[in-house]
């Protein structure tokens, strides 16, 4: 561990606008080659914390690095080595993608050519076409080439699948990945559990200018209390009581058609269930068993759903 890499490292960073703290004295470091998370609400200081460390804010306190350089004194340096996909991104209207490539390779002393990135996110046959005729996902796909066009060794992500359809997110996941894989190092902001679970190494959880927690994913839902739900009907006569009394149980509830069970551990709970079963002479019908998410994480910690 202690020789470990680090690409990013955030040391006690606030970030005031007025009377708003949105960023409250965080610290924690991205390791180099991996896909680093911040999940949490609109208004958390996800974004506010990542342009910090680009160097596009200016920090009230703290400090950030990249690569080596402080974020503040080195920015122009740190531009020449990341790649940086905004909220929302602007484009000349009239000009096309190859051209757009070709003009922001043009600000960099390292440059990849515009029709070896649109075949990399799958656009080359939209090389002559502008932005404005794009979908919704081929436009994210074109942001996230635009942010490869200096070939980075850090690639910031800022919501990068906010308000695409669920096909369109799942093409561009498979992109991200595929970016992860060639070597570099992936900070990304997202409110969507799914996305963090699916594609995040470690998970920094913010709420309210805080990190509530920090880990991976699997590690995450091994904090909580209960993080399995064995859910199941009964065909027969059924008493919650007993259900509550089974091993490894911490909550049960009734969901109408059958019953939903919080377990501690199912390799005890399910046992004890299919036992009781037995003993009651009853079936049980359509079991699952299903682990819980960053979603409940989230929720045990600040007591709050994030929006879909």
């Amino acid at each position: 561990m202690g020789n470990e890499q680090h690409d990013i490292t955030v040391e006690a960073l606030t970030k005031r606008f007025g009377r708003v703290e949105a960023v409250r004295g965080i610290s924690f470091s991205v390791r180099k080659g991996e896909v680093f998370g911040i999940l949490g609400p609109n208004g958390a200081g996800k974004t506010t914390t990542i342009e910090c460390i680009e160097g596009l804010l200016e920090p009230t306190s703290g400090r950030t690095t990249v690569l080596g350089l402080d974020s503040q004194r080195d920015g122009q340096e740190i531009k020449q080595h990341i790649g940086v996909q905004l909220q929302a991104s602007a484009y000349f209207d009239y000009l096309t993608l190859r051209e757009i490539l070709d003009l922001f390779g043009r600000f960099y002393r390292q440059r990849v050519q515009p029709d070896e990135l649109l075949t990399n996110v799958a656009l080359i046959d939209k090389a002559d076409t502008t932005v404005g005729k794009l979908s919704g996902g081929q436009k994210q796909r074109f942001n996230i080439a635009a942010t490869l066009v200096n070939d980075p060794e850090v690639i910031f992500l800022d919501e990068p699948t906010s308000g695409l359809d669920p096909q369109a997110r799942h093409n561009l996941w498979d992109l991200i990945r595929a970016i992860n894989q060639e070597g570099r190092t992936v900070i990304l902001t997202t409110h969507y559990m799914e996305e963090a679970q699916s594609l995040c190494d470690r998970v920094a959880i913010m709420d309210q200018g805080l990190i509530v927690a920090l880990d991976t994913p699997a590690a995450l839902v091994r904090t909580l209390p209960a993080p399995y739900e064995v859910e199941f009907t009964v065909d027969g006569r059924a008493d919650r009581a007993a259900f509550e009394s089974l091993d490894g149980v911490v909550s049960v509830m009734e969901t109408g058609a059958g019953y939903s069970l919080r377990s501690s551990d199912t390799s005890r709970t399910l046992p004890a269930l299919f036992g009781w079963a037995s003993g009651a002479r009853v079936r049980l019908d359509q079991l699952e068993v299903k682990p819980a998410t960053l979603e409940d994480v989230f929720l045990s910690l600040t007591g709050k759903t994030l929006p879909d």
